[in-house]
């Protein structure tokens, strides 16, 4: 590891040293015979992404950074999609997601907060969100976490201190939307037993919780997804709006006791689109304690001033969301995997609902996200950035980790 103090320290040297043997996943299975192989995507250097320049000087500050401040994602993918994906459908009904462990190895990342497959666990429905299903996908990725130990479960806020101490990273189990738990409310109980700590409202399309962001007209929360909203406060799963609609996400906001997050939006007043969040969700969410995380799935966070989607437009968001409600309440949820993610888009597109998070401004379509492409590189990046443009450590450290240390603190039972 080379030493932060060394102003020539290498950009290719991991951010962080972590406890990394080169597991692969499901490596402790036969391949071909207890599953079947897809060739799958390279988690490291698959597309020449740009990062940020920085001096030797200011590249030294972003590693001592890295070391001293908790880095956490708010809201990631962090499987590694199969190259050809045609047939991810076929891949996702075998139920095994391989996590991209090499990549989060140099990622820099003490905590995560991965969302699994949700919609895509496809396993017993071409309809998805079915409870098997999303029981099947948990349990399938956390088998194979359990058999390797630089990525551990994460289920209280001493587990994220803990892993950085060690050298791991901790894995925040998320699901995007509750339509799973349909009219049962006890479910809520279940997947928080099996290690759920962060659950989405509804993913674009409603459910019995509430309006989802592609409905044309939104209800806002349903009186089941008050009793919801309550039981998650009981229980201490964080809350998270960013695919519902306006309404719901206003109505989840007052009725909820703790603060939520945005886990991965950006700011719609920059661009027309209704996956991002209108600047009146945004302070309520930040008036309750809430913080929104910078999304970077590609073309999301665009910008009229940066209409081809790079990490300069979704810093543009994060910039925008700092001016509106205060460094406290602002965060990244870059929301990336390691694979071709405007492919996987492509091929999924009424699964994701893509076509409700696209602006109704015109966009130059790009084949990745220039500098903030996957798990490995994003934070990196992010630090980068914030580092050349002149942010405080203090600020920073609030940005990548601070600020959802706090809203977990007061979330989560413990």
């Amino acid at each position: 590891m080379t030493d932060v103090k060394d102003k020539t320290a290498p950009q290719d040297a991991p951010m962080q040293q972590k406890n990394y043997t080169g597991y692969k996943s499901f490596s402790y299975l036969e391949p071909g015979k207890d599953y079947k192989v897809y060739p799958l995507a390279q988690e490291l250097n698959r597309v020449q992404s740009r990062r940020p320049e920085v001096t030797p000087e200011q590249e030294a500050r972003v590693r001592r950074l890295f070391q001293e401040q908790l880095m956490i994602s708010l809201h990631d993918h962090c499987f590694v999609a199969p190259e050809d994906l045609s047939q991810f459908l076929e891949f996702r009904r075998w139920g095994r997601d391989f996590t991209g462990y090499e990549g989060l190895s140099v990622s820099g990342l003490d905590a995560v907060f991965d969302n699994l497959m949700n919609g895509t666990a496809m396993i017993t429905s071409r309809g998805g969100w079915k409870w098997d299903d999303i029981i099947y996908d948990l349990g399938m990725r956390l088998s194979d976490i359990a058999h390797q130990d630089m990525v551990v479960l994460c289920r209280t806020t001493e587990d994220i201190v803990n892993a950085k101490k060690n050298g791991q990273i901790a894995f925040i189990v998320s699901i995007e939307g509750a339509a799973m738990i349909e009219n049962e409310l006890d479910r809520l109980d279940i997947l928080y037993g099996l290690g759920v700590r962060c659950l989405g409202i509804a993913y674009s399309e409603g459910n019995q919780l509430g309006g989802g962001l592609k409905e044309p007209r939104d209800g806002g929360l349903t009186t089941f997804g008050r009793q919801a909203v309550k039981r998650m406060n009981k229980l201490g799963i964080a809350i998270d709006v960013s695919h519902s609609g306006d309404q719901t996400a206003l109505d989840t906001i007052e009725v909820s006791d703790k603060p939520i997050f945005i886990t991965h939006a950006g700011a719609r007043a920059l661009w027309n689109s209704n996956r991002l969040k209108p600047d009146d969700v945004i302070r309520a969410c930040a008036a309750k304690g809430g913080v929104i995380g910078i999304e970077a799935a590609p073309h999301t966070t665009l910008t009229e001033k940066h209409s081809r989607h790079t990490i300069e437009s979704f810093m543009e968001h994060f910039e925008y969301c700092v001016n509106l409600v205060g460094i406290d309440h602002v965060a990244f949820g870059p929301d990336v995997l390691f694979g071709d993610h405007v492919g996987l888009h492509d091929a999924l597109t009424e699964a994701l609902s893509i076509g409700a998070s696209r602006g109704h401004l015109s966009y130059d379509k790009v084949p990745f996200v220039d500098g903030i492409e996957n798990p490995a590189e994003a934070f990196p990046n992010i630090v980068r950035w914030l580092v050349a443009h002149g942010y405080s450590d203090e600020d920073i450290g609030k940005a990548v980790g601070g600020n959802i240390m706090r809203v977990l603190k007061e979330a989560w039972y413990k």
